[in-house]
């Protein structure tokens, strides 16, 4: 099961051995990275997306997009932005968000991106602490909901509307700050602006982290930040002209920005911009991508379906997918040097055909790599992928890093880890096991917050991660836990909760988890219940799953706890969840339970179900 190699050139069919690698030294800053790109490959696919006009898919070459940056570039030099000032994206994955961010970067400015779903509070702190002047919005809807968080005196002068409807025109009468995209940028015909010697080691972009426990921090990332990252992941996954890149993950994500932006004009590779979450199944097949980028959750949320899929057809069906699993498995550590050949092998054939292809070609059927980054990925999940010959590799990084520090390569791949350090990248162990990192991809620091900057990085400008980690004698590096995510019982005795949620989650009954216990006597769980599996669980157990009270049945609970200790039987001791709290109402970005990343915010989400915790720890353990 050796990993797909060099993908072809559709026109020719056969591989383009040109390298057509811009290196950080020759690109000089991310829009000198654009122009040599344009330069290079001019009418090679730059961008794919879907037209919902023409219901088609449409595409830019990289000339074609340097016409388009060029009318952005000379749209924005009207505005009364001084270089060096900040401007912001709140806008889907698209070639537009593309050409804002480069028609700012060349004219010296400095781009902040937002999430399209971020809350308008947390949008409005970052537009004013940032002193954003322009900000490019999706639509009127967005603008709308963000308008009452956002006084009509602060630094922010422009509102830029992408959509051009009805609704967005009579906003822009009403509001002097407001403009239509389309009658803001003047008619084709200008010429891309290009700078000289500009200084790559100048502040590019503010990216806000996620803001788990309060409000959320500016890091600063230079133009040298973001392609010292970028042309270092290439050292460990190999990316050509050739390949074709679905962009699903939002570009506010330093991962997606990164990887899946600056990597691939880096490359010349093409990128698509997937329509949705809810289409991704259908532009997988459509777009037949080479290479994804995305967070655990995806695969998670494909796993689980796998996972129904197989318990619904039982019997035959399942036992040949758990073999094919089990042989892909076998191969895959054969290959990687891990383990003996095994006689099953000669089924292999036979078995990819039957089972291994079919998912394989649900994914558009060409992947070379899928790369995990942004969190944990479970290791099961990862050995279900790989067994069916998707090769899925897992990486490391922060928002500080710009962000990767370290990924598996397809022929040294340990799913278990995050990989090796990317090129350029030191790592070492400090104190209470904690990962700190120096490289070129640190970040300048917090914007205004010289306080937090130091917290972090030292004065020999190691950044100290606050995850821990052990590193193996190859060099692979292996995250334990999180020094504030761990939590302490009242005996002292310490538990990192992430694991076991991402265990637990794995049952399909369970949408969401989380393990509590901070200062606590024993661990308990609150847990979201999948809406569409509830009903059926509940009518197993002869409970009505409509009626008041259910989810607190004593029935119920007594299952749901054998569940999650199932989950668990393969943990230490000390992971015995002692009584849970079931809900069906998901955390969400929208109530402030969840950071536009999809990450739990834990305090905010004990604080909400403050009741429910006191609740388990009345009258003792339940078992």
């Amino acid at each position: 099961m050796r990993p797909p190699g060099r993908p072809t050139d559709g026109e020719s069919g056969v591989s383009n051995l040109h390298e057509n690698l811009i290196s950080p030294d020759e690109a000089g800053t991310l829009d000198g990275l654009f122009a040599r790109r344009v330069q290079r490959t001019p009418d090679r696919e730059a961008y794919r997306y879907f037209d919902k006009e023409s219901a088609s898919w449409q595409s830019y070459s990289w000339a074609e997009m340097a016409a388009e940056v060029a009318r952005w570039q000379q749209a924005i030099g009207g505005e009364a932005v001084s270089r060096g000032g900040r401007v912001a994206i709140q806008l889907r994955n698209c070639p537009e968000w593309v050409m804002f961010d480069q028609a700012a970067l060349s004219l010296g400015l400095v781009t902040v991106p937002l999430y399209t779903d971020d809350r308008p509070e947390n949008i409005a702190y970052i537009l004013s602490e940032a002193d954003v002047g322009v900000l490019l919005v999706q639509d009127a809807g967005r603008w709308r909901r963000l308008s009452d968080a956002i006084p009509r005196d602060g630094p922010l002068k422009r509102v830029l509307l992408l959509d051009d409807g009805d609704i967005a025109r009579k906003l822009a009468l009403e509001d002097e700050r407001i403009r239509i995209v389309s009658d803001w940028l003047p008619e084709p015909g200008g010429q891309l602006i290009t700078r000289d010697n500009a200084d790559g080691r100048l502040l590019a972009s503010i990216v806000y982290t996620s803001g788990t426990t309060g409000r959320p921090k500016g890091v600063m990332l230079s133009h040298l930040n973001m392609l010292s990252v970028a042309h270092g992941g290439l050292t460990l996954l190999d990316c050509y002209q050739e390949d074709v890149f679905l962009s699903f993950l939002p570009l506010s994500h330093t991962l997606e920005r990164t990887a899946g932006y600056y990597l691939c004009i880096m490359t010349g590779s093409s990128v698509a911009y997937a329509r949705s979450i809810a289409q991704l199944g259908e532009d997988l097949l459509n777009v037949r991508p080479t290479i994804l980028v995305a967070v655990p959750r995806i695969f998670e949320r494909v796993y689980g379906r796998i996972s129904d899929q197989m318990a619904k057809k039982g019997g035959l069906a399942k036992k040949l997918f758990e073999l094919t699993v089990s042989i892909g498995w076998k191969r895959f550590l054969h290959q990687q040097g891990r383990g003996p050949w095994v006689p099953g092998s000669l089924l292999w054939p036979l078995l990819d055909r039957l089972v291994a292809r079919k998912v394989a070609s649900k994914l558009g059927g060409r992947i070379r790599a899928a790369i995990s980054g942004g969190a944990a990925l479970n290791e099961e999940i990862a050995r279900v992928f790989i067994g069916l010959g998707v090769p899925i590799v897992q990486g490391y990084g922060l928002t500080e890093t710009a962000p990767i520090v370290s990924a598996n390569p397809l022929e040294d791949n340990i799913p278990g880890s995050v990989g090796l350090p990317i090129r350029g990248v030191r790592v070492r162990i400090g104190d209470n096991d904690e990962l700190q990192v120096h490289g070129p991809g640190v970040m300048l620091g917090y914007w205004n917050n010289h306080a937090a900057t130091a917290q972090v990085i030292d004065h020999d400008g190691w950044l100290h991660t606050g995850d821990q980690a052990r590193i193996d004698d190859s060099g692979h590096i292996y995250i334990t836990g999180r020094i504030k995510d761990i939590l302490v019982l009242s005996n002292g005795e310490k538990i990192p909760p992430g694991d076991m949620e991402s265990a637990i989650v794995l049952d399909p009954l369970f949408e969401q988890v989380m393990v509590v216990g901070e200062g606590r006597p024993y661990l308990t769980a609150l847990l979201v219940l999948n809406g569409d599996h509830w009903p059926g669980f509940a009518r197993e157990l002869g409970i009505d799953p409509s009626a008041p009270g259910s989810l607190r049945d004593p029935k119920v609970l007594s299952a749901v706890g054998r569940r999650v200790k199932a989950a668990l039987r393969d943990f230490p001791g000390y992971a015995k969840i002692r009584r849970v709290s079931l809900s069906l109402e998901p955390w969400s970005v929208e109530d402030g339970l969840m950071t536009p990343t999809l990450k739990v915010k834990r305090p905010k989400v004990i604080e909400r179900h403050a009741a429910q915790v006191e609740a388990m720890y009345r009258g003792g353990p339940a078992n």
